[in-house]
């Protein structure tokens, strides 16, 4: 049975007398207050990497055709999982109330923060009644990753928090905790059909925002009914759930959701990168792997560790099968270790058990925040920053808001992949999209067309003809690269890049 604030400390675990208890728990919460604080203040920059273009594309759409936006890369009337109901209010909020983009991301960002905050606060007190507890664990879920940090959406480490704060996966991932907190909830007392259907419902809004922490979520609950195994009388409702989760799914209208099940095979490249360096970007994580195998001998059905061990099988199979997007069920190994890090670290034992776990874990934390104190850099810029800490800064991207004054919204360019990731951003298409798209079916023709265009020698006719073939009205490419008869300089940006007016 989970214990709940309402139950107390579980059986038979001792706690800290109160004087420097209350001293640490003041100390632990003053830093997971300083890490909040910190990705508030990263959120006013919004630092630019990844798929933060992507987003702010998606948005754009919807902001211009809430009903039927198409394909938010490429001028094509095609469906995207990028469609989700987070990103379609999102999207409302832009068309209401006219504001920039980029500050309905910074919306988002709080939101999704803020969720995550508070899911993670919600469901560390089903594990736990201590008052240091959903502190220590949020320190844990940001720091325990590795010297090699990685970014990723989804993975919840604070360099990589700081880049995808305004992502709909931090939503997601935030939803996710609620989601696991009410299940245990309704796994421990009784719970109605409402309650159930509700979850259900909650089930696959988490899936539709970000499919990836929605097989984390999916994972999370099946450990917790395999760890509660409820009464034959819960397992009708649960059925219930499932199915109006399932329904929901089903009935989404901006893409279909079931279809992404069969598009694993153009993800597999990209992803394979997840299971390298395993031990630079995750070792600051064992001395959770070892709380889970504590956890284990006093209850062999304890949430975390079945959590653990269904996140793990996950990934070992991607890794066996080739299917390397599996990989991205990594938060479902990381998660519960750093929480379990967190638990024992405050309540596993005897007193004296205690204090060692908690300075080893002391150690682990600040090897972490050393790790990822590039996060800095948001904020105070590099320059800013000790060169020792300047070296695990990630500079964010350019972005291209110089071609704004003249490429007015619904316009073609022509681009490289790399500013193809961002163009879009700012309410322009490009011929090929930034990223895989495997709901267009003319990607790799698109792709083929874009090389062609900016292969040295090509001849200017077969160049005219792509422009033709695709409305390009602007090419935007480095200064040097002479990209082709009849264009027209329009402006230059940063890095040497250059702006050209077709049919100049």
């Amino acid at each position: 049975m989970l214990a709940t604030p309402s139950e107390g400390p579980p059986r038979g675990r001792a706690v800290p007398g109160p004087a420097d208890a209350s001293a640490r728990v003041v100390v632990v919460q003053a830093a997971a207050v300083a890490v909040l604080v910190l990705l508030l203040l990263v959120i006013g920059v919004l630092p630019w990497a990844g798929d933060l273009g992507m987003h702010a594309a998606t948005v754009e759409r919807l902001r211009h055709h809430l009903l039927r936006p198409g394909n938010p890369l490429v001028d094509a009337d095609t469906p995207s999982p990028y469609y989700s109901p987070w990103m379609l209010l999102l999207g409302c909020v832009a068309r209401g109330t006219g504001v920039s983009v980029f500050l309905v991301l910074r919306f988002a960002a709080l939101a999704g923060l803020g969720l995550l905050a508070t899911g993670v606060w919600r469901y560390v007190r089903t594990l736990s009644a201590h008052r240091a507890a959903p502190a220590l664990a949020a320190l844990c879920l940001v720091l325990l990753w590795g010297t090699a940090p990685i970014n990723w959406s989804g993975f919840p480490g604070l360099n990589s928090l700081a880049l995808t704060v305004s992502y709909p996966s931090v939503f997601a991932l935030g939803l996710a905790f609620h989601f696991w907190a009410w299940l245990a909830r309704a796994l421990s007392r009784p719970a109605g059909w409402a309650g159930w259907l509700g979850l259900g419902g909650l089930w696959a809004v988490i899936l539709l925002c970000h499919q990836f922490t929605g097989v984390v979520a999916t994972l999370g609950a099946v450990a917790a009914v395999l760890a509660a195994w409820p009464a034959w009388a819960v397992w009708p409702r649960l059925g219930a759930g499932v199915a109006l989760g399932l329904l929901a799914l089903w009935l989404w209208p901006y893409y279909d959701f079931f279809a992404l099940f069969t598009a694993g095979a153009d993800l597999e490249a990209v992803h394979r990168a997840l299971y390298s360096d395993l031990a630079g970007r995750y070792w600051l994580a064992l001395p959770g792997v070892v709380a889970l195998a504590l956890r284990w001998r006093r209850d062999r059905w304890d949430v975390l560790v079945l959590f653990f061990l269904l996140g793990t099988l996950m990934c070992a199979a991607g890794w066996a099968a080739g299917h390397y997007s599996w990989g991205r069920a990594a938060p479902a190994v990381l998660i519960p270790a750093q929480l379990a890090a967190a638990l024992e670290a405050v309540e596993g034992g005897r007193r004296a058990m205690r204090r060692r776990r908690a300075w080893v874990l002391a150690a682990a934390l600040a090897v972490g925040a050393w790790a990822q104190a590039g996060v800095l850099g948001y904020v105070m810029g590099r320059s800013a920053l000790p060169e020792p800490l300047a070296a695990h800064y990630t500079p964010p991207w350019t972005g291209y808001g110089w071609i704004t004054p003249y490429v007015p919204y619904g316009d073609v360019v022509m681009a490289r992949t790399s500013a193809s990731r961002l163009i879009p951003a700012y309410g322009a298409y490009t011929v090929a999209p930034g990223y895989p798209d495997f709901f267009l079916p003319d990607e790799e023709q698109r792709r083929a067309a874009v090389r062609a265009y900016f292969t040295p020698g090509t001849a200017d006719g077969v160049r005219r003809d792509i422009l033709r073939r695709y409305g390009v009205r602007w090419v935007v490419d480095r200064g040097e690269s002479a990209p082709g008869a009849g264009l027209r300089e329009v402006t230059r940006g940063p890095d040497g890049q250059v702006l050209y007016a077709v049919g100049g």
